[in-house]
């Protein structure tokens, strides 16, 4: 299989030596060579500065690209419709829909990168062997979208669903900038009064967008995807007018109290994953239940990845949301 067709199939994550889990396995062979393959492609180039991403994300908003569903797979449905504005799709089992539980996936891409045909595998994957109905909203990017209106209204469409969807179990499910945003607008959610959702599913959560641990800087020469530059100009991009210390824009600066149970996976090759650590701790002192799935030399994304951990962490999730 090529670099390009791994790659294509989905993203991977990892642990930190002061929060490992109590069952620390190697990372498997695919594992491994997948991280290699990871660090000979350009995605760390393209975060190496702030000059690097100003021209991809100018170049995207002038040539927005395609959200159409790209994959996925038999058995399962699409439908277009527009709420608010936006774009939002729903995904079904061909089968028939009645009964079903609920997700709302909202994808990564660093807040100014569309969805991409990994991400609509894993919502076929959901859609078919989970059985449920997949709510995918297209959320405008950066810069011409910014967290103060992209948060409230990904808020309102998912109290929206929340209403609609009456007795049945409703989950959240977000990947790197896509899991903050999910996290951002259930915190809205609350401070509001409305219903939270049954879970929330937070894949390499893009928690902090101020990146400014000290131990991120070591944990970046390890990193085969992100570089620190990089995602704090997108962080820059999307704060707009707000400081990036919002809670719009890093959730982890919000509050906890009566928040959905959260499930987190991260690893110790993602930049990010101190704070999926700190937010994990946050949430149980505020009385939230966590699962915190850390593995070791697993990189930013890796439940998505064509790897036996990236594989488990699909099976996880397919249970939680059924």
């Amino acid at each position: 299989m090529s670099v390009a067709k791994m790659l294509s199939i989905g993203l991977c994550e990892c642990p930190f030596t002061w929060a490992r889990p109590s069952h620390d396995p190697a990372p498997s062979l695919q594992s491994r060579v997948f991280n290699l393959l990871l660090g000979r492609l350009p995605y760390k180039q393209q975060l190496a500065s702030a000059e690097a991403v100003q021209p991809h994300a100018r170049k995207l908003a002038l040539a927005p690209a395609s959200h159409e569903p790209t994959g996925l797979g038999r058995g399962v449905e699409a439908t277009l419709t527009k709420m608010g504005g936006w774009p939002v799709y729903y995904t079904a089992p061909s089968s028939g829909h009645e009964g079903c539980n609920h997700v709302m996936f909202l994808h990564g891409g660093g807040y100014i990168n569309e969805i991409v045909p990994a991400h609509w595998r894993f919502v076929g994957q959901m859609t078919r062997k989970a059985g449920v109905v997949c709510v995918v909203p297209i959320y405008p990017l950066a810069p011409r979208a910014t967290a103060k209106d992209v948060v409230p209204k990904t808020a309102e469409l998912l109290r929206m669903l929340l209403e609609d969807a009456g007795s049945a179990k409703v989950t959240v499910v977000g990947n790197s900038a896509g899991a903050g945003l999910a996290l951002a607008a259930c915190q809205w959610l609350r401070d509001r009064g409305h219903r939270q959702p049954n879970r929330l599913v937070l894949i390499s959560p893009a928690a902090d967008a101020s990146i400014s641990r000290p131990e991120q800087m070591a944990i970046a020469a390890r990193d085969p995807i992100q570089d620190i530059p990089g995602i704090i100009e997108v962080g820059r991009l999307y704060a707009g007018e707000l400081d990036v210390g919002h809670p719009f824009v890093s959730p982890l600066n919000g509050a906890f109290r009566s928040l959905a149970p959260m499930t987190i996976f991260s690893g110790t090759r993602d930049l990010l994953y101190p704070d999926s650590v700190d937010l994990a701790a946050r949430a149980r002192a505020a009385g939230v239940a966590v699962e915190l799935h850390l593995l070791r030399d697993q990189p930013h994304n890796y439940a998505l990845m064509p790897t036996p951990e990236g594989r488990q962490a699909r099976a996880n999730i397919l249970r939680a949301v059924a």
